[in-house]
């Protein structure tokens, strides 16, 4: 497991009031999985942290406990980092922690999409 960052959990409580634990993971399976959309994990890694810790949008996902978390990159021709992000509630097993499930990146259009067919559960200021 690689740790990835802590969050503040005042702003993950829009995917639920019960998250834990402010730490973040992703497991080497979660990696190779993210590697598969275009090798983004490899790619995208060193903006996960800047993503997590100040998102441009958190958007609902179908499964529980789990949100979309947005964040564009300058760096990459304004492409948005997409990260899956499932927290851990108190239901779960103890000693996990809220994990990375994937990530790729997204463009413009896609974006759009997201926000006009899915709930946006956080936006920040500046989206």
């Amino acid at each position: 497991m690689k740790f990835i960052c802590r969050i503040d959990l005042s702003l993950y409580r829009c995917i639920s009031e019960d998250i834990t634990t402010d730490v973040v993971l992703v497991t080497e399976e979660r990696i190779a999985h993210s590697n598969r959309h275009q090798r983004a994990f490899d790619r995208y890694g060193s903006f996960l942290r800047a993503a997590l810790t100040a998102p441009d949008y958190i958007i609902e996902d179908k499964r529980p406990n789990t949100g979309l978390v947005v964040k564009k990159v300058e760096a990459e021709d304004g492409r948005s980092l997409l990260i899956v992000l499932r927290v851990h509630v108190s239901g779960d097993p103890a000693g996990y922690k809220n994990s990375i499930i994937s990530c790729w990146d997204i463009g413009e259009a896609r974006l759009k999409n997201y926000l006009r067919n899915r709930k946006i559960l956080y936006k920040s200021h500046d989206s």
